[in-house]
């Protein structure tokens, strides 16, 4: 029996729907195993005393708080340095870089940023950051590293939020009698926040899972006391699961699993925490 044009649409359609939530079932399925397996093999290592002790025995004993600790410097400093350089440059780009081929070329580059391999970045920090202004290896070295590898993502999301703000929401506020400045910070900034929080917890989240920025500009193998300021070297979470696995004999595979999964903790719920606030924000701003 022949089919009709609308007959072939709605089962082009319901075959595309098909297609579609069986690859997001693929995607959300593999991403749930990944995370009961890794919390499956990490729970049994946790401990208050993995959680707050120094590590001992090159890491086969005792606990991460020095790991825990400098992962979150170095966390914030990236936050402190890519936020605020991040959303200015996503703000110049879609509410006044006039329209030439510079903008684009600017657009070109910041795209290319994003898909630089990390190990790059990595060395560009030891050259630039390490040896060139003489910060050393330290916090304040790897965090600018890893500001340059998170701003593409914060930029790039801060410019799609703020292009999903209706334009009516600008002219209404300039019919008022508002400036530009004005409507771009108290207006569009607020309506496109979902977005934008959405891109820095993604860039964050990557910039706390690198190793390899941080192998070069400051991470140590073990530190038994904590980092005192900028300049200090630091352990982070992701290097001392590299360093386990790769440098230690017989590595506690209990603790390193705990590591893992504590690591994966921490990003997932700076994600959940992110997404139920987004949901909110656009419930109450909703056009």
């Amino acid at each position: 029996m022949r089919l009709t044009r609308a007959q072939r649409a709605r089962l082009s359609e319901s075959v595309a729907r098909s297609l579609l939530g069986a690859a997001a079932a693929v995607v959300i399925g593999l991403a749930a195993f990944v995370l009961v397996y890794i919390a499956w093999r990490g729970v049994p290592g946790l401990s208050w005393e993995f959680l707050t002790e120094v590590p001992r025995n090159r890491g086969r004993e005792g606990g991460i708080f020095p790991a825990l600790v400098g992962t979150l410097y170095v966390v914030v400093g990236t936050g402190l340095l890519t936020v605020p350089l991040g959303v200015l440059g996503g703000v110049y780009l879609s509410e006044y870089a006039p329209r030439r081929p510079s903008t684009r070329l600017i657009r070109l580059a910041v795209a290319n940023m994003a898909g630089v391999p990390s190990i790059v970045y990595g060395l560009f920090g030891l050259a630039a950051f390490v040896l060139a202004a003489g910060f050393g290896r330290s916090i304040l070295a790897a965090s600018l590293t890893l500001t340059c590898m998170t701003l593409p993502v914060v930029v790039t999301a801060t410019e799609e939020a703020l292009r999903q703000v209706p334009a009516d929401l600008r002219h209404a506020a300039l019919a008022l009698g508002a400036s530009k400045l004005r409507t771009v910070m108290t207006v569009v900034l607020p309506a496109a926040a979902p977005g934008i929080v959405t891109g820095v917890v993604l860039g964050l989240a990557r910039a706390a899972g690198e190793t390899a920025p941080i192998l070069f500009t400051g991470a140590v193998f073990q530190m038994r006391r904590l980092p005192d300021g900028p300049g200090s070297q630091f352990m982070a979470l992701p290097y001392h699961i590299y360093t386990q696995v790769t440098s230690v004999p017989n590595w506690n595979r209990d603790l390193v699993w705990a590591t893992a999964f504590i690591l994966v903790l921490t990003v997932s719920a700076a994600s959940a925490v992110a997404a139920v606030w987004r949901s909110y924000r656009r419930r109450r701003t909703a056009w």
